[in-house]
C-alpha cells in the first residue's frame, strides 16, 4: 500500500537536511521543490515595486496578449510569488481568459496534474457577464450577494473592526489554492471605497523571534470554514460535494489540517499559513486550547498591525491582481454603498507541506544580495 502524503512527509523530513530535499522530490513526484529561477521575459515592460515587502505593477501590460506566450506566464508566476500580489490596469481579458491563466499559471511551474480551477463550494447561480452565463468555476466577488447572504458583516459602517476580515481563499480544502486572479468589472457609483489589501506571510514569518519560528515550524493547524452549510441551510442554496477543482477536495466538512509554516515551492520560502480568518473557527493543533488562543491572536495582530508588511491596492474599472494564496492574506475594506463586483478565478495547487530545508524570505534575499 503507497504511504499517504502525510506520512511520505514525515518520513521525509525526519531524513537529515542534506537528503530531505531529494525524498521529498520522489515521494512528492510533479512539485518542484527548488526555487525556480526568473528568466527575465517580463523585463521588457514597465513595472515597479509598490512596497519594499509586497507587491509590484505593471501599469501597461495587457495579459491577453502575452496568455500563449509560456515562458512569459512563467515568469509572471514566480514574480506573483516572490512579490507575493502583481496589479494590472484596465485589462480587457475575460472570464474564460482568466481561467486559463489561472490554470496555466500553476501547471508551468509544478503543481500536480490533478488540480485545476476551483468550482466554489457554494452554487450562487449569479452570470459571470452581460449575457447571462453562468459558471461555477468563476467567483463572482459581488457587495450585493455578500450583504444578502452574510448580512451587517459586509456593509458599510458595521461597527466591525476592519482588520477581522484577513484570510487566504479555499484554505479549508485539502488541496487549497495556489493562484487567484480577481478583476473588479464594476465600481461603487462615486468611483471610491472598496480597497483591497495584502499582507505578506513570508514577512509575518521573518517577524517572529528564532524560538517561536522554531516553535511554528513543528504545528499544524486546523482550518475550518462552517459558513457554507449556514448560508446554504439558511438561503436553501445548493452545495457543491464531490471533485471541487482536486480529488481530494470532496464533501461538506469544510475543514482542513495543514501546517503552520508553508514552504512555497516556486521560491523556497516559508510563510505563515496558519493564521488570520481560515483558523478563526479553527485551531493549532498540539497544543493546549488557551495556548492555541493566544498563538492566534499573535498571529493575526501581526498580520493586521503591522502595515509595513501590507499593501493597499486602490481599483480602477476592469483592472486586475494576482495573488499567491500559500503565502499572502488579503482583506476588502467595506467603506462604500451601492454595487461593487468582479470576477475572481481561484487555481489550486498541491498539498501543503513544510520542508525543512526551506529559508525565510529575509534569509534567502540575503543570499541573492
Amino acid at each position: 500500500m503507497t504511504p499517504s502524503v502525510d506520512t511520505q512527509l514525515e518520513n521525509a523530513t525526519s531524513q537529515s537536511s542534506e537528503t530531505s530535499s531529494l525524498v521529498q522530490k520522489i515521494t512528492l513526484s510533479g512539485y518542484i521543490l527548488e526555487p525556480l529561477k526568473y528568466s527575465g521575459s517580463l523585463d521588457e515592460y514597465e513595472s515597479s515595486d509598490v512596497t519594499t515587502a509586497i507587491g509590484r505593477e505593471y501599469p501597461s501590460v495587457q495579459l491577453s496578449s502575452i496568455l500563449d506566450d509560456e515562458r512569459k506566464i512563467r515568469d509572471l508566476a514566480i514574480t506573483v510569488s516572490r512579490r507575493g500580489v502583481v496589479f494590472f490596469r484596465n485589462q480587457d481579458i475575460t472570464s474564460d481568459q482568466q481561467k486559463i491563466l489561472g490554470q496555466k499559471l500553476g501547471e508551468l511551474t509544478g503543481k500536480p496534474d490533478t488540480s485545476k480551477v476551483i468550482a466554489l463550494a457554494v452554487k450562487r447561480n449569479i452570470s459571470v457577464d452581460e449575457n447571462g452565463k453562468l459558471d461555477d468555476e468563476i467567483s463572482v466577488i459581488s457587495s450585493e450577494v455578500n450583504r444578502k447572504y452574510y448580512g451587517g458583516r459586509f456593509a458599510k459602517n458595521s461597527g466591525l473592526l476592519a482588520s477581522q476580515g484577513w484570510h487566504a481563499d479555499i484554505t479549508f480544502e485539502k488541496v487549497p489554492s495556489d493562484y487567484a486572479i480577481l478583476k473588479i468589472t464594476h465600481l461603487p457609483e462615486d468611483q471610491t471605497g472598496g480597497d483591497t489589501l495584502w499582507a505578506s506571510g513570508y514577512e509575518v514569518y521573518d517577524r517572529l523571534s528564532t524560538p517561536i519560528q522554531k516553535l511554528a515550524d513543528t504545528l499544524k493547524a486546523v482550518h475550518y470554514q462552517p459558513s457554507f452549510n449556514n448560508v446554504a441551510k439558511e438561503h436553501d442554496i445548493d452545495l457543491i460535494s464531490g471533485d471541487r477543482g482536486a480529488p481530494e477536495n470532496t464533501g461538506f466538512d469544510f475543514k482542513a489540517s495543514h501546517p503552520l509554516v508553508r514552504t512555497n515551492p516556486v521560491t523556497g520560502w516559508k510563510s505563515l499559513f496558519g493564521a488570520a480568518g481560515q483558523v478563526e473557527n479553527g485551531w493549532i493543533e498540539g497544543v493546549t486550547k488557551r495556548e492555541s488562543e493566544i498563538l492566534k491572536q499573535y498571529f493575526n495582530q501581526l498580520i493586521a498591525e503591522n502595515h509595513d508588511l501590507q499593501v493597499r491596492f486602490k481599483w480602477g474599472t476592469n483592472d486586475l491582481a494576482i495573488w499567491d494564496n500559500r503565502s499572502v492574506f488579503h482583506t476588502a475594506t467595506n467603506d462604500y454603498d451601492g454595487k461593487r463586483q468582479g470576477t475572481r478565478v481561484v487555481s489550486l495547487g498541491e498539498i501543503p507541506y513544510y520542508d525543512p530545508a526551506s529559508t525565510s524570505r529575509q534569509e534567502a534575499l540575503a543570499q541573492e544580495a
